[in-house]
């Protein structure tokens, strides 16, 4: 592997994001507008997967395209502002960039949406890929080259598995560490913190 072809592939909910303020917010205010309850502090223990499957919980099925399109719309007035970056975010997508590889950002989230997070935190990756979840991310993973994926779910997990690319996980979101070790994650690290130092063991040990 040489430098420049190094590229790391990130989650957003739960590794890169503390998004349960935000995303609690939104499901509070579409409940509001729906007059459907939603009980959106049990809703923030299930993030990662795709919004369809939470909505499944509280509206019938033939409601949850337009209610999916009506919380995507409302998204970027109630969850952005309240939504603070993990401990490490910004610093491991930076770890990537300074070895001269490329920090990419692979989400089950609306694109658009995932975009104003990043922005409205400062976290600059080198591209946003979104509406992709677990080995559906193998695809943009495959097509960017990322030897490392980085995430908080078993989906993620499996999503890193399908590509080919080594699967690091943390347990900062819904999934405890013996639940990604057996889902088969490569890495176990605590948090994003720890990723800079394990990042420059890696690059290391891949001879560049």
């Amino acid at each position: 592997m040489t430098l420049h072809a190094l590229t790391v592939g990130f989650d957003l909910d739960m590794t890169l994001i503390d998004s349960r303020p935000g995303i609690k917010a939104a499901y509070l205010a579409l409940s509001a507008e729906t007059g459907t309850f939603i009980d959106a502090d049990q809703a923030v223990t299930r993030l990662g997967p795709p919004l369809d499957e939470e909505l499944a919980y509280w509206f019938p099925e033939e409601e949850i395209p337009a209610m999916a399109d009506r919380y995507r719309e409302i998204y970027p007035t109630h969850a952005i502002v309240p939504t603070p970056a993990m401990p490490g975010a910004r610093e491991a997508i930076e770890a990537v960039q300074a070895l001269g590889g490329r920090a990419i950002v692979v989400t089950a989230k609306h694109e658009p949406n995932a975009r104003l997070h990043l922005s409205h935190l400062g976290i600059e990756p080198d591209a946003v890929i979104g509406w992709l979840w677990a080995e559906a991310k193998a695809g943009a993973l495959r097509e960017y080259g990322a030897q490392v994926y980085v995430g908080d779910h078993v989906g993620d997990v499996r999503g890193a598995r399908t590509a080919g690319a080594l699967s690091v996980a943390v347990p900062t979101g819904p999934c405890p560490e013996p639940d990604l070790r057996a889902a088969g994650a490569d890495v176990v690290l605590p948090d994003l913190t720890a990723l800079p130092a394990w990042l420059k063991q890696y690059v290391a040990a891949q001879g560049v």
